[in-house]
């Protein structure tokens, strides 16, 4: 089934009068916002020197510290999809692919880390990852394995910024729901149901993979999904 998004989102102003101006731009709750380092002027070092002094994962946005949100499940579907994209190039070595760890400045003060990213190699001269810890680089698939603590806004913004950045084809992976959502475009989204199959478009010809054995060791679903 083929659907069009939501409406394109308008540029963001330029500055905050409040905290919650801070939470409605950024699209997340305030839990996950970095308070204490460099509030609205954070850099790409800061977010190095915590994760070597914390080991925890934040993306960069408007000059703050947002923690990564994943956990037990969507870290398992991610690594499946990891493992199954990798088998993919070992038969067709169009690039490399990243895990929920893989940190990159899609655009310059942006800093996101997709749950699962490919790279073609086109990017990387000699066929050789980056040594960078957060890379000037943006994949050309961008995966979001959907968590409960992710909100409508925060996708929308970073399915934005992905596109806007040069990302070629995105994936929004629901565990609860067993769906997938297929953007070539902002404005051009496919949902995949758990009886379908997920392929790679132009950016991973030939892949394909039914999303029941994606999602196949996960516990019984629960309810509705009240995630975007």
């Amino acid at each position: 089934m083929r659907i069009r998004s939501a409406a394109r989102i308008t540029s963001p102003k330029s500055s905050y009068r409040t905290f919650a101006d801070v939470l409605d731009r950024l699209g997340v709750t305030a839990d996950r916002v970095r308070f204490d380092v460099k509030p609205g002027k954070a850099t790409v070092r800061d977010l190095i020197r915590l994760h070597d002094r914390e080991d925890r994962l934040y993306e960069l946005a408007d000059g703050f510290l947002v923690e990564k949100a994943m956990g037990t499940k969507e870290s398992y579907v991610a690594m499946e999809l990891v493992w199954h994209i990798r088998t993919y190039l070992d038969r067709l070595d169009h690039g490399f692919v990243l895990g929920p760890d893989g940190t990159m400045r899609i655009m310059p003060h942006l800093v996101r880390i997709p749950d699962v990213s490919f790279v073609s190699w086109g990017k990387c001269p000699g066929h050789v990852v980056p040594d960078d810890p957060v890379p000037t680089l943006f994949p050309d698939l961008a995966v979001e394995v959907l968590s409960r603590r992710n909100t409508k806004k925060e996708m929308e913004r970073k399915l934005r910024e992905y596109f806007e950045s040069g990302v070629r084809l995105v994936w929004f992976i629901d565990p609860d729901t067993r769906t997938a959502k297929v953007y070539s475009g902002i404005e051009e989204c496919e949902v995949i149901s758990e009886s379908g199959i997920l392929t790679g478009g132009d950016v991973l010809p030939g892949f394909s993979l039914p999303l029941k054995k994606l999602f196949a060791q996960l516990s019984p679903r629960r309810g509705r999904s009240k995630k975007p």
